[in-house]
This record gives C-alpha cells, structure tokens and sequence, in this order.
C-alpha cells in the first residue's frame, strides 16, 4: 500500500503536453507517422515528464495522461460498449466550447482487456515512487448524454445500464490491481454538477431527477470500490470542469457533502477551493474521523500566477475550523491539462506550482 497515499503534496493527474507530443499527435491523427512511431514518442515523453515530477518532491506520480485527448472519454470507449460519437455536439464551457466529440452506449457495457491497463504497465515500470492511475468515475458514463446517448434497444431499462457499469467498474478496479496500481483515482465532474442549480435544472428539463440520480452514482460507485483490496487506496477527484482554463458549474459541495464524504468509501477526495465558485468549507464537517483525507486544491491549475504562501496556509487553517488538519492534504485544485488542448500557462509555470505545492505541505506538515 503506498504510504499515507493521498500524500501531503498531491497532484490531481493531467499535464500540459510539451510540444513534441502535441507535433507526434497531430502527425499520427493525418496519417504522416505510425501507431508505433507515435507511442515511441509518448514513451519518452512519459519518462520525462515522471523524471520531472519526482525531482519536484511528489510522491505520487502520473503519465500526464499523454496518452489521451480528453481526461474520460478515452478510458470510457475502450470499455465493451461504448464507441466514439462525432458530429455537431460540443460542451459549452464559460466562454469556450469543446470540439465536437461525444461518446454513446451501443452495447452491453463491460470491462475486459482494457488498453489503460498496459498504459499503467508502462507508468509503473518507469516511476521510482507511488505510481497513480486516474480514471472517470462510473457516474460520468451516464450523466453527460443521459438517456439519449444509451441504446434503448441495448437498454430499455436503465437499472441494468447501471448495474452493468457498476460492475464493469468492479471488474476495472481489479484489473488496474492485477496490473500492479495500488493508487487509483476516480475523476468525477458529477458531484460538483450536482451542486450547481443550472446543472440542476438542465437535468430536470431532460427528465432526470438530480436527487435521485445523487443515489444512482453512490451505488454504482460503492459496488466498484467494494471490490477494492486493503492494500489499495482508491480516491476521487470533484471538479467543476476544466477546458483551457475555463469551467462549467458553480455552487458548494453542501447538496452532496454528506453521500460523498460520509458514505461512499473512498480513502481520499480531491476538493476544488481555488476559487468562490467551490463554496466555504463547511461541507467537510461530514467527513468522519479517521484515516480518509480530503486532498485541499487551494493552488489553481487555470492561470499561472502563483498563490501567495500566506494565503494557502491562512485558508488551510480555515478548513481546520471544520475537520482535523491532521487529515488534509495540498494539491491543484485540477489537472493542468484535462484535455490534450491544456490550461492556459507555461510549463515552467506547472512546475513553479507543483513546487509551490510540495513546499507549502512540508512547512504544514513537516513531511510530503
């Protein structure tokens, strides 16, 4: 089991791609260079970008996910039943929209031979501490399209969709443990969607009633991580979404706190406080004594000016007014990149913050 994993200086997985990735990528999407040719230069991205981290002082480490274009949709389509949907469809971010792909549910959802498995292989094989996979959560395989990205023919009822990702996602955690990971994350935009009244309103216009789906996404998740061996810490991160350092919900943790904090078994959960949109810290009074951790992303990921010391360490005495300090960590409050397209700063900038982040929780807590 990796030691006290969340680790007092945490990331929450995604890096900015440096630009000969972004070249390879370009290259290998026209046809100019192969499969081959362009996972030998993930590679040595990857080797690089793990080097990078650790001189930093991380303990826990992430392939960037270099590999991917966006941050759930190529783990979810290489699940049984799901394919890649190209067309008009975007996600509308706060001033930016996605390009347009999707994802749809043509088929029994399940989990086999999943190529994020030889993805971790890799990883593990070239980091010297903690190496972490992240993942999408189950709950994101439904709630971006709903029902109208779901097969009826496939599913006509929904309760087998959910049973069917549940324990597709039962079948993942074994695997990634199988595959040697013994730090999993689930990512998950739902829980702070669920906080956001428009988001609210958007799902019950489409016929879904956020309050129960709150208890959907809480089976689903709690029959994945029950398969999850003692010696593996599974966490979650809760995000607001992050596309070129924009976003989509606002609103506070506290329509959820309880379920996610106190319910579901997770050992840790990443939490954006970089900005108003996250709320106060008064959700976090749900989350029990004990081993959990609530991972605090007080260093924003979006911009590239650098919080000051005083303040990071003002507003982790503030959360302290609302559980132990002793079961908190530090981190960005996201990726730097949750898309291949990347946050709007300088890889330079990335580091300087990571750094900051390390530093920050040696002075809290006298260890990372």
């Amino acid at each position: 089991m990796p030691s006290h994993a969340p680790f007092r200086a945490d990331e929450v997985g995604s890096l900015l791609r440096p630009a000969e990735l972004k070249t390879a990528r370009a290259e290998h999407s026209g046809g100019g260079i192969s499969d081959d040719e362009l996972k030998s230069v993930e590679d040595a991205c990857i080797r690089e970008v793990v080097r990078k981290q650790e001189a930093v002082g991380l303990r826990a480490v992430t392939d960037g996910e270099f590999r991917r274009s966006w941050w759930h949709f190529d783990f979810l389509t290489g699940l049984n039943g799901v394919e890649w949907s190209v067309g008009e469809k975007t996600i509308q971010f706060h001033g930016v929209e996605t390009k347009a792909e999707s994802i749809a549910v043509t088929g029994k959802v399940g989990f086999t031979d999943h190529p994020m498995l030889d993805h971790f292989r890799f990883l593990k094989d070239v980091a010297t501490v903690t190496p972490k996979m992240t993942i999408p959560s189950p709950s994101v395989l439904h709630f971006r399209g709903g029902r109208e990205a779901i097969s009826k023919e496939v599913y006509p009822d929904l309760d087998a969709f959910y049973a069917d990702t549940a324990e597709a996602y039962r079948k993942a955690v074994l695997g990634f443990y199988e595959a040697g990971c013994r730090y999993l994350q689930f990512d998950d935009t739902v829980w702070a969607y669920l906080c956001s009244e428009k988001e609210r309103a958007d799902l019950k216009a489409r016929g879904d009633d956020p309050d129960v789906l709150i208890r959907e996404y809480a089976a689903m998740i709690a029959h994945a991580l029950a398969a999850k061996p003692d010696d593996m810490v599974i966490t979650t991160h809760v995000c607001r979404g992050n596309f070129r350092s924009s976003w989509i919900s606002e609103g506070g943790y506290e329509p959820v706190a309880e379920t996610l904090l106190a319910e579901l078994p997770y050992n840790g959960y990443f939490l954006e406080y970089d900005s108003d949109r996250a709320g106060g810290f008064e959700p976090l009074r749900f989350l029990p004594k004990g081993d959990k951790r609530v991972v605090l992303g007080l260093v924003t990921s979006k911009f590239g000016e650098l919080e000051k010391r005083a303040d990071v360490l003002a507003r982790i005495e503030e959360a302290g007014g609302f559980a132990n300090v002793d079961q908190f960590c530090l981190s960005p409050q996201c990726g730097f990149a949750s898309t291949e397209e990347g946050n709007i700063l300088s890889e330079d900038e990335q580091w300087r913050k990571l750094g900051f982040v390390v530093d920050v929780a040696r002075e809290v807590w006298g260890e990372v």
